[in-house]
């Protein structure tokens, strides 16, 4: 009776044991929906100077949120504005040398003018016989050294009117520079090092901060071979991060076009699947923009993608455990299945 009793016993702890694994187990899931453990990344932007020269200020601080456009660092300016200075007086004296270029030319064709008229009348002259033909012959001459004279006018006015367009073209140039000096943000981030101080001088390329690009926010797994030929690009997929109890909606944005050997860090459901698709899926700019407080990159969790239909296959619905979305995604997308 005793060993029965302890039969029973060794039974019931079993029981429970494997009741219990299996409740710890995630879901089976439908043959449609794939899966692939990873964590949320996003993309890392180096905002670097594109002149030399002394950090000014740098306006951010590590852990800050800055917007697309914000001005997070400047680099000081008081040489090229000194330059931008002389480059405006160098503007101002080629314009006057065309307005000078423009009045020789105004003064040569009335010489023409007046050259003209004399030949005029010489000619009339000549043919009444008061005229020599050596006087005629001067006055063409004349003519046309007048013409060639405002041709010259016109050739040097063209000149200086090209003078003009190269010094304001070195004016777009510093002020170019100077508009350079004001580094900003290219996206939505948030700092993630602070490379540089005030005061420091830093070449060309020189990186003053880096931030963590949040309007492309996606997790990294890997597919086994036999479901990557079924991930399509803009396919729906759900990303479960550990640390929430919701399902973030997300779709597919790159598929490898190759395979590689599964990755050290990835745990696979059988050691057979060596060769894997790398895949990303990417959450909506949106939804990021609406939990921007909260998201976190480096957080692990598990993507979930919809594979292609085979024929005669219906859709099947998302996991009770993935239909739980954030309230920030909008009701008609939650009802979708």
């Amino acid at each position: 009776m005793k060993r029965l009793m302890i039969g029973v016993v060794v039974i019931l702890a079993l029981v429970a044991g494997g009741l219990l694994w299996q409740s710890m187990q995630t879901p089976g899931l439908p043959a449609d929906i794939a899966s692939g453990n990873g964590r949320i990344e996003a993309v890392q932007v180096d905002i670097s100077t594109k002149i030399a020269g002394r950090v000014e200020s740098v306006l951010a601080q590590e852990g800050d949120l800055v917007q697309a456009g914000d001005v997070v660092a400047r680099i000081d300016t008081a040489q090229l504005r000194a330059q931008r200075l002389r480059a405006e007086a160098n503007i101002a004296s080629a314009q006057s040398e065309v307005s000078a270029a423009e009045a020789s030319i105004e003064q040569a064709k009335a010489k023409l003018i007046l050259a003209q008229q004399e030949l005029a009348r010489t000619r009339a002259l000549l043919n009444r016989g008061h005229a020599s033909k050596e006087a005629y012959d001067t006055q063409v001459s004349q003519v046309a050294v007048a013409k060639a004279n405002v041709n010259a006018a016109e050739a040097i006015l063209v000149s200086k009117q090209r003078n003009v367009d190269a010094v304001k073209a070195e004016a777009e140039g510093i002020q170019t520079q100077i508009d350079d000096a004001e580094l900003v943000s290219p996206a939505i981030g948030r700092v993630l090092y602070r490379l540089a101080e005030p005061g420091e001088v830093l070449g060309s390329g020189g990186k003053v901060l880096t931030l963590i690009n949040l309007s492309d926010v996606y997790m990294e797994t890997f597919i086994p071979s036999s479901q990557a030929n079924r991930v399509a690009i803009g396919a729906e997929a759900r990303v479960k991060v550990d640390v929430l109890d919701v399902a973030i909606p997300a779709v597919v944005s790159f598929v490898s076009p190759e395979s590689q050997f599964t990755p050290k860090e990835v745990e696979t459901a059988s050691e057979r699947e060596k060769l894997m698709f790398r895949v990303k899926v990417r959450v909506p700019e949106t939804l990021v923009k609406a939990y921007i407080d909260r998201v976190k990159t480096g957080v692990r969790g598990v993507a979930y993608i919809r594979l292609s239909e085979l024929p005669g296959e219906e859709p099947s619905p998302w996991p009770d455990f993935l239909q739980k979305l954030p309230a920030a995604v909008e009701p008609a997308k939650t009802s979708q299945n």
